[in-house]
């Protein structure tokens, strides 16, 4: 009877209506619950999977995604059971298995698989599996495998394997095994394995293998191996063993060896220092083995010293300056006439 008296009471003041797409009702004023694929819902909306679905404004909660790629907007609370998606959705996404919007996401999202965006993904989100974007991403991003954008990443990302942009990467960044950028990296890069630009590095990375930039690195490097740029390295590098590029500024350390073609630096390798045939030595480079195959204006420390054009200082065993008309080969120190 108690049940009767409540349903009774819901059909006197509230109008109940069935609409076209199959689904009831139950709304004061647009507003209030509608169970079935309604378009237009302010409230609670529940369905099994949206078809029709333009725009809900409080709590779309669906079982399974939209058909097609369809779907409206939801601004408020989208909730998957397991899964659920719209077009836009802003404010709070949640789905067990996984949620997605087919063009942008803003707010906080949770996927207990996956969350992603078509376009772009704002906010705060986290995927057991991944997170990522087609296009943008901004914010904090937690994928247990990956996360990834593909043009930028802004804020701080974590990937249990690895995180990534097609373009730029901005902002503080972890990779269980790597994590790059199809362009310009800026900030703070730590990869379990390695990391790199395609075209310039800013800010501090840290790997365990290697490290590097298509272009320019600027900055302090930490690579269990090796760390190098195509243009030019300039600030702190440490390597496990090797440390290079075109052009080098700054301190590089090296377990083994370092080199560049225009180096104006302090390096330091317990092994051997090298710049390239027509380059240009300047600062302190200390090596076993220093071979200078361009010109030489700075000081070099060493067991064997050589270099073809000298105009600085050998210190060493063994000192060649090529460029010496006499006594090329001097023991201990050497400079040019």
């Amino acid at each position: 009877m108690k049940a009767f008296r409540y349903l009774l009471l819901v059909a006197l003041f509230f109008p109940i209506s069935s609409s076209a797409q199959n689904s009831l009702d139950l709304m004061v004023k647009g507003v209030g619950l509608s169970i079935g694929d309604s378009e237009e819902v302010t409230g609670l909306r529940l369905n099994f999977r949206d078809r029709h679905m333009r725009r809900v404004t409080g709590i779309n909660a669906t079982i399974w995604m939209p058909y097609d790629e369809r779907g409206g907007d939801v601004k408020g609370l989208a909730l998957g059971l397991p899964l659920t998606g719209a077009d836009n959705i802003e404010g709070i996404a949640s789905g067990i298995l996984g949620v997605g919007a087919n063009e942008s996401l803003t707010g906080i999202a949770f996927g207990g698989l996956g969350a992603g965006a078509g376009k772009d993904l704002r906010g705060i989100a986290f995927g057991g599996l991944g997170v990522g974007a087609g296009r943008d991403v901004k914010g904090i991003m937690f994928g247990g495998l990956g996360a990834g954008a593909g043009r930028d990443m802004t804020g701080i990302a974590f990937g249990g394997l690895g995180a990534g942009a097609g373009q730029d990467m901005k902002g503080i960044v972890f990779g269980g095994l790597g994590a790059g950028a199809g362009q310009d990296m800026t900030g703070i890069v730590v990869a379990g394995m390695g990391a790199g630009a395609g075209r310039d590095f800013k800010g501090i990375a840290v790997s365990g293998i290697g490290l590097g930039a298509g272009r320019d690195f600027t900055g302090i490097s930490i690579s269990g191996l090796a760390a190098g740029a195509g243009g030019t390295l300039k600030g702190l590098h440490v390597a496990g063993l090797a440390v290079g590029a075109t052009t080098v500024r700054g301190i590089i350390l090296a377990g083994f060896a370092t080199g560049g073609h225009d180096v104006k630096a302090l390096t330091i390798s317990p092994g051997y220092f090298r710049v390239d045939e027509g380059g240009t030595q300047q600062g302190l480079s200390i090596a076993a083995f220093t071979r200078i195959q361009g010109e030489q204006e700075g000081f070099t420390v060493g067991i064997v010293n050589w270099a073809r054009n000298l105009s600085g200082v050998q210190i060493g065993l063994l000192n060649y300056a090529g460029n010496k008309r006499k006594m090329k080969w001097m023991p201990l120190v050497n400079f040019a006439n």
